[in-house]
C-alpha cells in the first residue's frame, strides 16, 4: 500500500480520537438534556492538568515511574475537566443559567486558564517548548509490541498509543449503557421530558449532575490525548485545541446524538481533514479549503436529518432547556 495512504490513514486515526473523546462526552452530556458549549474549554481544562501534573512530578525527578506518570497525568485530566462540567452544572441546573451563555463562557475561561499555566510551565522550563514530560508522553505513544511490525495491517490497526483503543472502548460501552441499562434508559428519559421523569421518581438534577460532569470528564481526555500523544508532551498556545473541541461539537451532530457513531464520524472526519496530504501541488489557501470539509459535512448531515424528520436521529427533546420543577 502506498505510503502517502498509509499515512494518511495513521493521521486520521490520530486526530480523529482526539474529537472522539469530545464527541463522546458531549454526547452523555446532551442526553441529559444539556447543551454544554464549553466542550473546547474543558479540552483546555484536561490538556493543561495532564501536563502540568506530569512536568511536576517529573521535574528534577532522575527516574520517574511510568506507572505514577500515567495515573497522575490521567487523573488531573479527568477530574480537572470534571470540575469544569461541575461548574457548568451549578450555573445551568442550580441556578438555571442559559446553556449557550455558560458554555461558551466556559470555552473562554478554560482556555485562559490552559494558556495562563501553560505559559507558566514553559518559564519553569525553561522557554517556550522546553517542556519535557519525556516519560509520561512516551507512555502515551508506546505502540502495540510485536503487533506494530507486522506490516500494513500492523502500521494501520496496531501502531498507535493506548488512548485510541481506550476512545473505541469507552464508545461501546456508552452505547449498552444508555440502550441496555435501567441507569441510561433513566438519562435518556432526564433528557427527553425530565417533568415526566421526575413524576415517576427519577431524580432529575443527579442525573443531569452526574451526566454533565462525567461527559465532561470524558471530553477533557481528547486535551489530554492531544498533549500527550499527538503532539509528544509539549504545550502549544495556537489555539488547535479550541480548534479540535468546536469538530467535536460537529461530530455529536453528525453522530446523531450516538456514541458508536462518532467512532467511524470521527476517522472520517480525519480523513477530510488531511486528505490534501495525497494531494500534490496544494497551496496554503487550497488546504484551508479541505480543513473545512468536516464542518461542511456536518452541515449537510444536518439539513438531510432535519428533512428526514426522524425522532431517532433528532437531539433529546428538552436539550438545551433548563427544567423548573412545579412545586405543589
Amino acid at each position: 500500500m502506498n505510503n502517502q495512504i498509509i499515512q494518511l490513514i495513521q493521521s486520521a486515526i490520530q486526530f480523529g480520537t482526539v474529537i472522539m473523546f469530545g464527541a463522546i462526552g458531549e454526547i452523555l452530556t446532551e442526553k441529559s438534556g444539556n447543551l454544554n458549549l464549553g466542550v473546547p474549554g474543558i479540552m483546555y481544562l484536561g490538556g493543561i492538568a495532564g501536563l502540568a501534573a506530569s512536568f511536576l512530578y517529573e521535574f528534577n525527578n532522575p527516574d520517574p515511574s511510568k506507572l505514577v506518570c500515567l495515573l497522575l497525568s490521567f487523573l488531573a485530566a479527568f477530574l480537572a475537566a470534571a470540575l469544569g462540567g461541575l461548574l457548568y452544572s451549578f450555573l445551568t441546573i442550580t441556578l438555571r443559567a442559559n446553556q449557550n451563555v455558560t458554555g461558551l463562557t466556559l470555552t473562554i475561561f478554560g482556555g485562559g486558564v490552559a494558556n495562563f499555566f501553560g505559559g507558566t510551565l514553559n518559564t519553569m522550563a525553561g522557554g517556550v517548548g522546553q517542556i519535557s514530560v519525556a516519560t509520561t508522553s512516551s507512555v502515551y505513544r508506546a505502540n502495540i509490541p510485536g503487533l506494530s511490525t507486522m506490516g500494513v495491517p500492523g502500521r494501520l490497526l496496531f501502531s498507535y498509543g493506548f488512548m485510541v483503543y481506550l476512545a473505541i472502548v469507552v464508545a461501546i460501552v456508552m452505547a449498552w449503557f444508555l440502550n441496555r441499562t435501567r441507569r441510561g434508559l433513566n438519562l435518556r428519559a432526564v433528557g427527553e421530558n425530565p417533568a415526566t421523569a421526575d413524576a415517576a421518581g427519577i431524580n432529575v438534577t443527579r442525573y443531569k449532575y452526574v451526566a454533565t460532569c462525567v461527559g465532561a470528564g470524558i471530553s477533557g481526555l481528547g486535551g489530554l490525548y492531544y498533549t500527550m500523544d499527538y503532539i509528544k508532551g509539549t504545550w502549544a498556545n495556537d489555539g488547535t485545541i479550541e480548534s479540535l473541541g468546536w469538530l467535536a461539537v460537529a461530530l455529536v451532530i453528525f453522530a446523531t446524538w450516538r456514541s458508536l457513531n462518532a467512532v467511524w464520524g470521527s476517522y472520517l472526519f480525519g480523513l477530510l481533514f488531511w486528505v490534501y496530504l495525497i494531494i500534490p501541488g496544494l497551496g496554503r489557501r487550497d488546504i484551508a479549503l479541505f480543513n473545512m470539509l468536516p464542518y461542511l459535512v456536518t452541515i449537510a448531515v444536518l439539513i438531510f436529518v432535519s428533512l428526514r424528520n426522524k425522532k431517532e436521529n433528532q437531539p433529546p427533546a428538552s436539550l438545551g432547556l433548563s427544567y423548573f420543577r412545579e412545586e405543589r
